[in-house]
Order: structure tokens, then C-alpha cells, then sequence
């Protein structure tokens, strides 16, 4: 039971941090990085919203993986370690790539 317990704090905080990343990103003026201490020139953006948006997007989905994976722990906990160990690491490298595809997409050319 504990460790139920602590599986649920974990990965729902994971999963309320990572939403909570992309509800900032949607409300953001200025346009949203991705890598921690850098920053994207506004100047260097076509559409900050849109590009918002996008960035926005990307994160609200990738929290949706941690949501499931603290919700299938309850039904099937190896599945549910399976789901966090991929969100952690295909996961993080898909975030990488969409990023760069949201960067290019709204870099002014």
C-alpha cells in the first residue's frame, strides 16, 4: 500500500508538473523555451501565440502519459512501470524533436 502510494505521489506530481508546464506555455507573452536557462528571441518568432500553442500542446500530451501510467498502476503495475520507463526515456527524445519541429516551423526564415 505504500508503495502504491508513493508510486501515485510521484507520477501524478510528474504528470501535474509537466501540465502545468504547458498550461504556462498557452498563457506566455513572450515566446516559451525548452531548455532550461536558455530563452527564444522574440524577434526570431513569426507567430508567438501559435508557437506558444504548439509548445503548449506538446507538453499537455506528455503529461498524459504519467497520468496513465499512475492510473494503470492501480489495474496493472508492470504495465505501469513499463508506460514511466518509455514516457522517461522514447518520451523525452520525441519532446526533443517536436520541440525542434515547433522551433523550425515558427523560426523566421
Amino acid at each position: 500500500m505504500a508503495g502504491t502510494i508513493i508510486w501515485c505521489i510521484t507520477v501524478f506530481g510528474c504528470a501535474f508538473l509537466f501540465l502545468g508546464i504547458g498550461i504556462y506555455a498557452a498563457r506566455r507573452e513572450k515566446p516559451m523555451w525548452f531548455w532550461a536557462g536558455s530563452t527564444v528571441d522574440e524577434s526570431k518568432i513569426t507567430d508567438v501565440k501559435a508557437y506558444n500553442k504548439a509548445n503548449a500542446i506538446m507538453w499537455e500530451l506528455y503529461s498524459i502519459w504519467f497520468f496513465a501510467s499512475g492510473v494503470m498502476h492501480f489495474f496493472l503495475p508492470v504495465v505501469s512501470v513499463i508506460l514511466l520507463v518509455l514516457s522517461c526515456t522514447v518520451g523525452i527524445g520525441i519532446l526533443v524533436v517536436t520541440f525542434n519541429r515547433i522551433e523550425k516551423k515558427y523560426k523566421v526564415k
